[in-house]
């Protein structure tokens, strides 16, 4: 997720075009009024006039009259915006229209980067993995429930494929629902192809829709980018990691199909208890059990992962199947 200096460019060349049209926009509406309420352009010319006597006086050292002139100048003002209202137009018709207010379209508040900035950044780098393209295909609008069985009984649970999906869908929506004001993380695990990065799916894109940032790595892709950071010191995997750290929601697909060792359990331990600290919300999917991560990924990774999170088991037949043998009959 590190930048090149191509993407910040052209970043930064979004956020000109921003300004340039939203000024061009604002020449347009003062057109517009100079037409229809013409004694606007009269209060302009008669503030600019009294705002360059202001500055004489000031540069000749009469602060007496500054006062004065600040008075008239505002009196003027507020007839402008007098007539504005009069005439059925906003009192900041004539003013510039940013598309972010709190940065004015420079990506940037003082020296830190604007929220808007921030979400620029993960709409380029989803745009560059080509996951905009699968988000589309999955979400809430074409999630089925046809593919989950009351006659299918979970030994576990006790519970029907279709009453745990059933489960699964209350909690992704609660999750959606107050994310951003109550600090909670999902665990999704089961039986393989039973929807789990499906439902991954829709709760990124609902996110993302929202302006939250949202980054999403299969385990083995996660674990890379530790690895180059920690062993090799590449500068863009360690700034991949400070995104890693930073998202406001990180999803983690496919953990336990990456290779386990020491290094990766470590990791795992160190990113979970990291974005714990930091309240920020991360989602993970696994085809392991439960006794599996505890005996894969050590004591402290399972407690950190059952303490902090919402536990959700998929269980069914796997959908791809289903819909292989579907496409058969057809």
């Amino acid at each position: 997720m590190a930048l090149t200096n191509s993407q910040y460019e052209q970043i930064m060349h979004t956020y000109e075009q921003h300004r340039l049209e939203n000024e061009y926009r604002r020449r347009r509406r003062y057109a517009d009024i100079e037409i229809k309420i013409p004694q606007i352009k009269e209060l302009d010319n008669e503030i600019s006039s009294l705002s360059l006597q202001q500055a004489r006086r000031l540069l000749e050292g009469d602060e007496s009259a500054l006062d004065t002139l600040k008075k008239k100048i505002h009196a003027l003002s507020q007839k402008k915006l007098a007539l504005l209202r009069e005439n059925g137009y906003p009192s900041d018709y004539l003013e510039l229209h940013y598309t972010c207010p709190d940065c004015q379209d420079t990506g940037y508040i003082g020296d830190r980067k604007c929220h808007c900035f921030k979400k620029a950044v993960i709409d380029l780098l989803y745009t560059r993995s080509n996951l905009q393209e699968v988000l589309d295909r999955e979400n809430f609008d074409t999630f089925s429930m046809e593919y989950y069985s009351n006659s299918h009984i979970d030994r576990l649970t006790g519970r029907s494929s279709r009453e745990a999906i059933e489960i699964a869908l209350k909690s992704c929506r609660e999750f959606i629902d107050t994310f951003g004001t109550e600090f909670r993380n999902l665990l999704l695990y089961g039986d393989t192809g039973v929807g789990k990065t499906f439902l991954s799916h829709c709760i990124a894109k609902e996110l993302l829709e929202q302006s939250f940032s949202v980054i999403y790595f299969t385990a083995a892709q996660l674990f890379d980018i530790f690895a180059k950071s920690t062993f090799r010191r590449e500068e863009e995997a360690g700034a991949d990691c400070d995104h890693i750290y930073s998202c406001d929601l990180l999803i983690i697909d496919d953990l336990g199909t990456e290779m386990s060792n020491s290094f990766t359990n470590s990791q795992l331990f160190i990113c979970l208890n990291e974005r714990i600290l930091r309240k920020k919300s991360t989602l993970i999917s696994t085809n392991l059990s439960l006794e599996d991560l505890k005996n894969i990924y050590s004591e402290r990774v399972f407690s950190r992962i059952t303490s902090a999170y919402t536990v959700l088991r998929l269980t069914g037949d796997d959908i791809r199947i289903q819909k292989k043998l579907m496409n058969r009959v057809q």
